[in-house]
């Protein structure tokens, strides 16, 4: 089986939880350390998929990887394969497909709740969660639907937390966390921490019950991960 290409855009905005869902499928993966200059391919034609996590810059940022990852999400679109974005990923893939990038009304930092909306792709791809989620959130910028997309998450600050084209998943919220990734993310960004709100909290409010929240953010993962891995499979 070809591998699934991980576009990795800092160090510590690694895959996480959903390289350990890899693993236990015995799915092969390869990482793309974008941070340590590896090169972007030019083409999808040795991966089964591809999968974009996150970053603390902007898709509008005149980076020349970042219009060589819209090029390979065109090719991928253009011949079915499956790709998966995370946070800075789902707005990679939002424009890359038409969808444009502008600020939120606010920043999300931390545990903050999430909503299904209420269609049939929604319920399909998250069978079984309850309609409210709490999730992990860090960031300033949301992307619009792109053309095609299904809604399927939504914040009461952010309208736009997730969304499906066919075997494409884009979510702004972050589900590939670890209690290890939430604990270095916050000691690697104490200034985004300084002046907590009602949307961005503080380093003991995002590590309190740490273990549980993950354990329950897992559960959302493992459910929205399985059916996007179906396509991978077909």
């Amino acid at each position: 089986m070809k591998p699934v290409y991980i576009f990795r855009h800092l160090e510590h905005e690694g895959p996480g939880y959903f390289a350990d869902f890899l693993e236990q499928r015995h799915i092969p993966y390869t990482v793309i350390r974008i941070d340590q200059g590896d090169a972007v391919p030019e083409s999808i034609a040795h991966a089964s998929a591809l999968v974009f996590m996150g970053g603390n810059m902007s898709v509008n940022d005149p980076l020349p990887w970042i219009n060589q990852e819209l090029a390979l999400i065109r090719q991928a679109t253009a011949v079915n394969m499956p790709v998966l974005g995370h946070c800075l990923g789902s707005q990679l893939i939002s424009k890359a497909l038409g969808g444009s990038i502008t600020a939120n009304p606010v920043k999300e930092i931390g545990w903050l709740d999430v909503e299904q909306t209420d269609n049939a792709v929604a319920r399909t791809w998250l069978e079984g969660l309850p309609r409210r989620l709490l999730m992990f959130h860090w960031h300033g910028e949301t992307f619009s639907l792109p053309g095609g997309a299904t809604h399927i998450l939504k914040s009461q600050h952010c309208a736009n937390q997730g969304f499906v084209i066919n075997n494409i998943l884009g979510l702004q919220c972050h589900v590939e966390m670890t209690a290890n990734m939430v604990v270095e993310w916050v000691r690697e960004s104490p200034h985004e921490l300084a002046n907590p709100s009602h949307t961005v909290q503080n380093a003991e409010q995002m590590t309190e019950q740490l273990e549980t929240r993950i354990a329950e953010l897992h559960q959302v993962a493992d459910a929205l991960y399985s059916r996007w891995l179906l396509a991978l499979k077909n």
